[in-house]
């Protein structure tokens, strides 16, 4: 009876970590709400949603448009693939944006396919959801410190019903107010391969890994790895790149609190 009520809680668990994870969901960057004349931007789709960034590598464009009507046609610099149902596509400009106007962020219809509209994002500083749009404030963006840096911390596992969440973790040093984006490569030393995805910042943290239902990097139970970060500011200036920094797999040591040996 107490195995049947145990397993019967853990079904429940499973249950409803699966009912939090969405189908889908698409992350717009720069995350604040101001940008330069000469600003990149990032869409992060995730789950059923990488169907959008799929569409925009064969017919479909993204552009900007201004409150008086002009369009801004956005280049696709370079599509980043994430180990876990993620997808990021870096766009840019094609010419300087105007200062003091606000830009929307939209995307081509494409007949028979998904279209997407009515970009909003939540903006927790009013408590609701908002169109995609940056207003131009300055004609480039907040150069980053020659002295930052990346300090690692620790790696730690989250374990929930329906899968883990796995995470080296990085603490980033002498950061300027503005948003600061990290490009994080990761080398598998098993697999002898790598593979890169842009990071921002969680609660002053860099997170290397993936949540419970997708992210950029996986890793293998007995997995050693190593990462080194490119940071750059919403502009794209690159500040020099990090040195190589090993880690273990955060699974090494995990113990999963839902495995019950019957």
């Amino acid at each position: 009876m107490k195995k049947f009520l145990v397993f019967a809680f853990l079904l429940f668990s499973v249950l409803n970590s699966f009912a939090e994870c969405a189908m889908g969901a698409v992350t717009f960057f720069p995350k604040q709400n101001t940008v330069s004349q000469n600003s990149l931007f990032i869409v992060e789709a995730y789950g059923f949603d990488q169907s959008l960034i799929e569409s925009i590598q064969k017919d479909r464009k993204a552009y900007l448009e201004n409150e008086e009507g002009e369009k801004v046609d956005l280049i696709l610099v370079e599509i980043l693939y994430g180990q876990k149902s993620i997808t990021q596509a870096v766009f840019k400009p094609t010419y300087q944006l105007k200062l003091n106007h606000k830009y929307y962020l939209k995307f081509t219809e494409i007949p028979g396919e998904r279209n997407f509209k009515e970009l909003k994002r939540y903006n927790s500083k009013i408590g609701k959801s908002e169109p995609v749009a940056w207003e131009v404030t300055e004609i480039e963006s907040e150069r980053l410190l020659k002295d930052l840096s990346l300090e690692f911390d620790k790696t730690e596992v989250n374990f929930y019903g329906c899968g883990p969440d796995a995470y080296a973790i990085f603490l980033p040093q002498n950061v300027p107010s503005s948003e600061t984006w990290y490009k994080a490569e990761v080398y598998d030393e098993q697999t002898k391969t790598s593979s890169s995805f842009i990071l921002t910042e969680w609660q002053g943290k860099i997170q290397v890994g993936h949540g419970m239902c997708g992210g950029a990097f996986k890793f293998n139970k007995d997995g050693n790895y190593k990462v080194r970060f490119t940071p750059m500011n919403i502009d794209g200036k690159e500040h020099a790149t990090t040195e190589w920094t090993a880690f273990e797999s955060p699974y090494k040591t995990a113990v999963d609190p839902f495995y019950i040996k019957i």
